[in-house]
């Protein structure tokens, strides 16, 4: 509202120049009136100081709003894309979401900080400059009029044909941005340099970002005759209104004195300036609905897994996990990757699961985090449904430490700390200690404060796996799900690794999707998953005893670490 006043109290002091102008015209300067002309003249340069310190006021006023719409904008997008499940993440590239949040979201900004503030300008000042005009003459002001019409359908026209340049824009900038987050990562740069692709990743960017600036002109010209028409038109009614009043005076009747022709054509020159405004600004919101229905594609998109509103406390968890009847699917119709699963694990257990690649070992897992809901059953901890549970307490009860450990490009502090941001030195040390990572992180120049690099490129597999650890035994978590998680390490690694695991794994009821056989067979209880459903179930002797899936499983894991 402050904006509007500001905006409307400046319109108002604006109109009393031509006024005062024809005052100075018609009296003043006729009868020489000195004091009146004096008078006159200052009311004029106060009205330009106000206008101009109105006109601070309101840019100061709608760039702080328009900067608070932004911020609360990108920060819906980021929290709703927080809450997308696994699903969406892998359907869809990671430089299209930065591109949506960075650039799309940018492009809006001038938009959203300034368009409102115009219009309202822009408007007040059309309307007022209406009424004093007519209250000049109603006659010219009908002549000015003429072809508002006219210059209303050329601006839909121009907006639409933007709209839709605005939208290929967009989605080619979102290309460029999946390029260059793909390629120009560490793991896109050692591909591309071993694979020899520089060249034609090169090219690849090149013809991109080409196809951009076929957009980026098109936009730029896009209507551009048209609305030149509009400007020529807009120039040339000043000269018809002298026109208009020249052939009167010629007649011996004049229309209108000198004074009020002048004040007339002044209004009208502040009566154009923002009606053509208000045409620009309709174009740029026309082109800014392109954008604003690329973010909406993600602000409408609906959490396949929600918090309770109600949730049910999880105080002291003992760590029980059971599977009842669960069955899962991707998607609805999609082949079923778990069928009846029912399998419970006591507190503080260890239960490892096997089979072949694309069994569902790993969606079992993470049915207990939550990173995806049963289609059917229910997986519960101490007899409550996780889909009760809080996210909070979820996470809380929950550890996952999977085969690609994630690192940001921060400290080794840092990274520990994700998992409790108000852990001490001490505990980190500690953690550190139980992961058997803590003296390679001392022995290092910056120690604790070293940079890992991109996703923890400094590091090895083995190293990083450890501090994954270490940054589970922070958390300290009730259960954990351990997903592969010294599958890709040679074998004497693995081995380092496998006790920073066993350290962590102690006390605590353990999930294990297990790779490589020879490090579950302490386990309490093993299950043989195919296909989606539980094939076999025991200890480590009774599988074997049986001599069936689990045995010929061991079996051919026993054949490539030999062969290794």
């Amino acid at each position: 509202m402050s904006v509007a006043g500001l905006v409307g109290l400046s319109s108002v002091v604006a109109l009393a120049s031509p006024f005062m102008l024809r005052a100075v015209l018609d009296d003043a300067l006729p009868h020489g009136r000195t004091g009146l002309l004096t008078l006159l003249a200052a009311g004029m340069v106060a009205v330009a100081a106000l206008t101009s310190v109105f006109g601070v006021l309101q840019t100061y006023i709608s760039t702080t709003v328009g900067q608070d719409v932004m911020h609360d904008l990108r920060s819906t997008v980021y929290a709703r894309l927080q809450q997308m499940p696994l699903a969406f993440f892998t359907s869809t590239r990671t430089g299209e979401v930065q591109s949506r949040i960075a650039n799309d979201i940018g492009g809006m900004q001038s938009t959203v900080t300034s368009t409102a503030t115009s219009l309202v300008s822009n408007f007040t000042t059309v309307l007022a400059s209406v009424v004093a005009m007519v209250a000049l003459d109603w006659r010219l002001t009908l002549v000015s009029l003429t072809m508002l019409p006219l210059f209303v359908w050329i601006s839909r026209r121009v907006g639409d044909e933007r709209r839709r340049i605005t939208g290929q824009k967009q989605r080619q900038l979102a290309s460029m941005s999946a390029i260059v987050e793909e390629s120009l990562s560490v793991s896109g740069i050692l591909l591309g340099r071993t694979m020899g692709r520089s060249p034609a990743l090169v090219d690849d960017f090149a013809r991109e970002s080409r196809g951009l600036v076929d957009l980026e002109i098109r936009a730029s010209m896009a209507g551009r005759w048209r609305q030149s028409t509009i400007q020529i038109v807009l120039a040339a009614m000043p000269a018809i209104i002298y026109w208009v009043a020249g052939l009167t005076v010629a007649t011996g009747h004049p229309l209108v004195s000198i004074g009020t022709l002048v004040a007339f054509t002044t209004l009208q020159a502040g009566l154009l300036r923002p009606m053509v405004q208000l045409l620009y600004t309709g174009v740029e919101v026309q082109s800014s609905l392109a954008l604003f229905g690329r973010i909406f594609e993600y602000l409408d998109l609906e959490p396949d897994i929600e918090e309770p509103a109600r949730p049910t406390p999880l105080t002291r968890p003992r760590g029980e996990v059971r599977f009842e009847n669960v069955d899962f699917a991707y998607a609805p119709g999609e082949r079923t990757v778990l069928d009846d699963i029912d399998i419970t694990v006591a507190p503080g257990s260890g239960l490892a699961v096997v089979g072949e690649t694309g069994s569902g070992k790993t969606t079992l897992g993470y049915l207990v985090a939550r990173l995806y809901d049963a289609t059917s059953g229910r997986v519960t901890i101490d007899g409550i449904d996780v889909r009760e549970l809080s996210f909070a307490d979820l996470a809380a009860a929950v550890g996952v430490v999977s085969q690609e450990t994630y690192l940001f490009h921060a400290s080794v502090a840092d990274n520990l700390r994700f998992a409790k941001p108000d852990a001490t030195d001490a505990e980190l040390h500690a953690a550190a200690r139980a992961a058997q990572i803590h003296d390679h992180i001392a022995a290092l120049p910056a120690g604790y404060d070293t940079m890992v690099g991109e996703r923890g490129y400094r590091f090895s597999g083995g190293e990083k796996q450890r501090l994954a650890v270490a940054r589970a035994i922070l958390r300290d978590p009730p259960i954990l799900i351990l997903d592969e998680a010294t599958s890709a390490l040679d074998t004497h690694t693995e081995r380092e690794v496998q006790a920073a695991i066993d350290a962590l794994s102690t006390g605590r009821t353990t999930i294990t999707i297990a790779h490589r056989l020879s490090t579950i067979r302490g386990a309490d209880q093993i299950v043989v998953l195919d296909h989606g459903r539980v094939a076999e179930r025991g200890t480590h002797e009774e599988l074997m005893s049986k001599g069936g899936r689990y045995a010929e499983l061991v079996t051919r894991d026993r054949t490539a670490l030999t062969a290794a």
